[in-house]
């Protein structure tokens, strides 16, 4: 989700989901240079349109140890081809990406979806570790996933919490990223600027944040029916054009289940709202961050037209935070979980930044 900053609610009127994305994802990208679309004379593979809901399963889930976590994710496509590593947001799960998984396979992309930590399947291996979600544990943990599967470079895509989790890596550790797809563009969070108060409209639409910082939030969080119905809620609003069926939400509502989940949840908007502390570990870190980095690697950032989240301007606000080569595309009438909404034009996204 965006900088509390740079936040506005963009107007849109909704259409059908496929049809929307593609005219959206052609209709309105920012012209990138040549090499987006050529890559020593060979046109980019245009993605076969799917229809949102498509698959309801990954071919293949793994765990494997990592860091502090024993990490659960999907994994699709060939073990010797590119690595695209797709992070999934709040409240979703690896299911935000079970359409895009096969599409990316077929392009001959090794596709690792992980659960984030709190999330499904993914465990903390010891009960001492702090249930920590400031900004950079979520960007660690996945340098550790990408260590322990023994990929040096992979490209990053995500929304949401993953947006901001892929551009932390990206900004930090441009070694390991060949290029980014980031929904809703620049969401690395400066906990500063998040305390200083916007529009009551804008405030308004953030209201589980505040939710959260009270004990009732909390309380909801950790009580599974609560938890549940908030998070459709999430889903309706926050997704208006997205006519999902109930099979759809609960499938992704089996990783609230987790331990951890509510301590994630709640953390991290307590520490993005600079109410509740970090570990001194990522201090160093979070300095960096605070910089505001620039992004040099190869980025395309995707804006859903009717997420109440996406800055008015086109991607304005954040165009200078990316210096590589760069491509800014608005999705008309999808929603805040793009990927699942709109996995053909997701898909393709990820194959052209592949080829700048």
């Amino acid at each position: 989700m965006i900088n509390r900053r740079t936040f506005n609610k963009a107007a849109g009127i909704g259409t059908g989901a496929t049809a929307a994305s593609l005219a959206g994802f052609r209709a309105n990208a920012e012209a990138a240079p040549d090499h987006a679309h050529r890559q020593g004379g060979t046109p980019t593979p245009t993605v076969p349109a799917m229809t949102p809901g498509t698959h309801t399963s990954f071919a293949r889930l793994k765990q494997v140890k990592a860091g502090a976590l024993d990490v659960g994710y999907a994994e699709d496509g060939p073990g010797h081809g590119p690595v695209v590593i797709c992070l999934h947001g709040w409240p979703y799960d690896i299911h935000s990406y079970v359409d895009v998984a096969p599409l990316l396979a077929a392009q001959g992309y090794r596709v690792i979806v992980p659960y984030l930590r709190g999330h499904g399947t993914t465990r903390f291996l010891s009960s001492r570790t702090v249930r920590n979600a400031q900004q950079s544990a979520f960007a660690l943990d996945i340098i550790a996933l990408m260590n322990a599967l023994k990929i040096d470079k992979a490209l990053l895509a995500g929304f949401d919490w993953g947006s901001r989790t892929a551009d932390i890596i990206a900004a930090l550790w441009p070694e390991r990223v060949k290029a980014l797809v980031s929904v809703s563009g620049y969401l690395i969070t400066d906990v500063e600027a998040q305390k200083k108060p916007l529009p009551p409209k804008a405030e308004h639409t953030w209201w589980y944040q505040y939710y959260f910082a009270t004990e009732r939030g909390r309380l909801a969080m950790e009580d599974r029916t609560d938890r549940h119905d908030l998070a459709r809620l999430v889903w309706d609003t926050v997704s208006p054009t997205w006519h999902f069926d109930d099979a759809t939400f609960e499938r992704t509502a089996a990783a609230f289940e987790n331990p951890d989940y509510a301590a994630i949840v709640i953390h991290n908007y307590r520490w993005r709202l600079g109410l509740a502390d970090g570990e001194r570990r990522y201090d160093r870190y979070e300095k960096q961050l605070a910089t505001r980095p620039v992004i040099e690697v190869p980025t395309i950032t995707l804006d859903p037209e009717r997420d109440p989240f996406t800055a008015p301007g086109n991607g304005a606000s954040y165009r200078d935070r990316f210096t590589g080569p760069y491509a800014h595309r608005t999705l008309t009438g999808i929603g805040h979980d793009l990927p699942q909404e709109a996995p053909t034009a997701f898909a393709q996204a990820v194959v052209d930044v592949g080829r700048f």
